[in-house]
């Protein structure tokens, strides 16, 4: 009689539980994303005509011919980026979303030179900071991305894992920060409007949904700690910056001259 009475609570609880899944289920719409990309059309987006529609509602870069922009906006300066990308094999792209260097690296890690560099590979943030570790699918597979900017805090996830995640005021990144800036990057800057790179090589994005992040609006916590770089990556990455800054020097010469 015990074991009865232990049971119909249990019983009632189990009914009151599964009585309505979907009253607990939060959408995308419910968070205040807005779809900006549906495969449909090219609507608010400004091309030469090189980036054409899919049958499975991406869009795909065909030709050269450059990047393509959402004009309709700018990137809020709190937000939450969402999308869908596949590469082909040794392709390299981009996804800009801040102005100067604010770069989601879009690449076919295997097979590219720049998948051999953790803070050149696929979701980092390009030649500033690498990702935690390798969560891509191969080519000619869809992955999904994500950004989230809020205040100094940037992540950046890759197939549902969050990969990057740091806050750029802190100085266990200034390591990080300098190198970016000596490429040109400055993390301080806002108000972009989002850019798909045209690097030359097959790329496809689709389902590119964004919402304007409000100050009460929570972000998963935690930092991520980047891969580390080996030796030679290093010695490699050094000999780059060392020639992007002679060439800059050389260039702001010739304009003083």
């Amino acid at each position: 009689m015990k074991s009865l009475v232990l049971f119909i609570p249990l019983f009632a609880f189990l009914i009151t539980s599964c009585a309505d899944p979907a009253a607990s289920v939060t959408t995308e719409e419910d968070l205040g994303f807005q779809i900006i990309f549906d495969g449909s059309n090219f609507d608010g987006w400004e091309q030469a005509g090189n980036w054409v529609l899919e049958d499975d509602g991406s869009m795909f870069r065909k030709e050269k011919g450059g990047s393509i922009r959402f004009k309709t906006f700018p990137v809020p300066d709190d937000f939450e980026l969402r999308f869908e990308w596949k590469v082909g094999e040794k392709s390299n792209s981009g996804i800009y979303y801040r102005p100067t260097q604010y770069e989601y690296q879009i690449l076919a890690n295997d097979g590219h030179p720049n998948g051999s560099n953790p803070r050149t590979s696929a979701a980092s943030l390009y030649y500033g900071i690498a990702p935690s570790h390798d969560a891509t699918k191969p080519p000619g597979e869809w992955n999904t991305g994500r950004i989230v900017g809020k205040g100094t805090i940037i992540q950046h996830w890759l197939n549902g894992e969050k990969v990057i995640s740091f806050d750029y005021t802190d100085p266990h990144y200034a390591e990080h920060v300098e190198l970016l800036k000596k490429r040109g990057g400055d993390l301080t800057q806002r108000c972009a409007h989002l850019s798909f790179q045209d690097h030359g090589d097959p790329v496809w994005f689709r389902n590119v949904r964004i919402r304007e992040l409000k100050a009460d609006d929570k972000i998963d916590p935690g930092f991520v700690e980047p891969a580390a770089l080996a030796d030679e990556q290093l010695a490699a990455e050094k000999k780059h910056i060392e020639a992007i800054l002679k060439r800059r020097a050389e260039q702001d010469a010739k304009k003083k001259g």
